[in-house]
């Protein structure tokens, strides 16, 4: 974890924490799942960057006790990073959320949908005559076929 004092703090760090770490995962209803966390599969993460405060991982933590969030909704990109974010909580005594992992919203080639792979906005969907229904169907929330390529994995 660069940041906190050189090669190997990861590796103590994941030895001061809890045996097992575990999250509670929400899927479309109530029924929670336990997941293992297993932040060794990480390695050594930063904590703090040359140009940052904190990184994205130390920073969403602190921010989510703080602003004592209850549900983190994410989508299935971040799954693992759970289990670095579940050893910060534990290391630094806050609470553990609970998290949904959505699905992503996928182009014809297979590659995620956002706004940094420039990939094309609502609004240029929009103008190409999709419907609010249509975008409801491609995301999965209406059953039917969308009119517009997009997948969801």
């Amino acid at each position: 974890m660069n940041g906190v004092g050189g090669a190997g703090d990861s590796a103590r760090a994941r030895a001061a924490a809890p045996a097992e770490l575990t999250w509670g995962e929400f899927g479309e209803g109530e029924t929670e799942a336990r997941r293992l966390a297993d932040p060794a599969a990480w390695g050594d993460f930063v904590l703090r960057g040359r140009n940052a405060a904190a990184s994205y991982h130390l920073g969403v933590v602190v921010d989510d006790a703080l602003q004592a969030i209850s549900d983190v909704v994410r989508g299935r990109d971040l799954f693992a990073a759970t289990s670095a974010h579940r050893l910060l909580q534990a290391l630094l005594g806050l609470p553990a959320p609970r998290y949904r992992h959505h699905r992503l919203v996928l182009d014809a080639n297979g590659d995620k949908m956002s706004k940094s792979a420039a990939s094309t906005p609502l609004s240029a969907l929009r103008s190409q005559g999709a419907t609010a229904d249509d975008l409801r169907v491609a995301l999965g929330f209406a059953p039917g076929a969308p009119r517009f390529v997009v997948r969801l994995s």
